[in-house]
């Protein structure tokens, strides 16, 4: 009861924060704090605001590391130059930051920057997507799909009504075509499905247990043979409750 009680006042805390700012969705970084209070795996990674600063996030961290724009509002990052990626050096890590910096300065000037995610890059996986939505008819339903430029080319999805069993969850991986290829492909080693089944039900889990959330997407979710992380993620709040 004791820590149920602390995460719910870190994220009352994460809650309150966003909505003084006047938004009502989350930042990358502030969405993977909710995941990680429900135990989904995420990148480590650091909000730097100049460049020495990134550069030390990184020497933590680890090299590769990938930079990310953070700003309220820019949701399509790499769309305009806000995403590089194969940052192995500080130097280059200096090079990236300035690089992302004046992209932002040219395409999207009127975007108020918070500074610059600083994220571990993982190595490949299958990149599967997880969602949920409020629905005002059908009430808290989660979603699940081949992730990337996938989902929205494939359309390749699932529903249920949250909460869900874990069950529930591998039925939802099955009824896909995806379903295929995370079984594993021609001597490929098969993605783990019972980490998947995990996060899916989580998911079903926030959108259920917190009335503030309105929507939550995942995307990408990297799945490995062992294990899983979240790359991106991005949760929606009410205005108020």
């Amino acid at each position: 009861m004791e820590s149920q009680l602390k995460y719910r006042k870190r994220m009352d805390a994460i809650f309150k924060n966003v909505r003084s700012r006047g938004y009502k969705f989350l930042m990358e970084h502030e969405s993977k704090e909710v995941l990680k209070i429900y135990t989904i795996p995420t990148t480590r990674e650091r909000l730097a605001v100049d460049a020495n600063d990134a550069i030390k996030s990184a020497n933590t961290i680890g090299y590769p590391v990938v930079l990310k724009i953070c700003s309220p509002r820019i949701v399509h990052k790499s769309d305009i130059g806000g995403v590089i990626i194969g940052i192995h050096t500080p130097k280059e890590v200096k090079e990236a930051y300035r690089k992302i910096i004046k992209n932002m300065s040219a395409k999207a000037p009127e975007a108020k920057i918070l500074g610059i995610l600083v994220q571990e890059e993982v190595p490949k996986g299958f990149e599967v997507i997880v969602g949920a939505v409020r629905d005002p008819q059908f009430g808290p339903v989660v979603m699940f799909g081949l992730g990337g430029v996938f989902v929205e080319v494939l359309k390749d999805v699932s529903f249920r009504l949250a909460p869900l069993t874990k069950n529930e969850a591998f039925k939802m991986i099955k009824e896909t075509k995806g379903f295929k290829i995370l079984e594993g492909l021609r001597g490929e080693k098969p993605a783990d499905l019972n980490a998947l089944t995990g996060v899916i039900t989580k998911v079903g889990e926030i959108i259920t247990d917190l009335p503030e959330v309105m929507e939550i997407d995942i995307n990408p979710l990297i799945v490995f043979n062992k294990g899983l992380v979240a790359v991106d993620a991005r949760i929606i709040i009410k205005d108020r409750l």
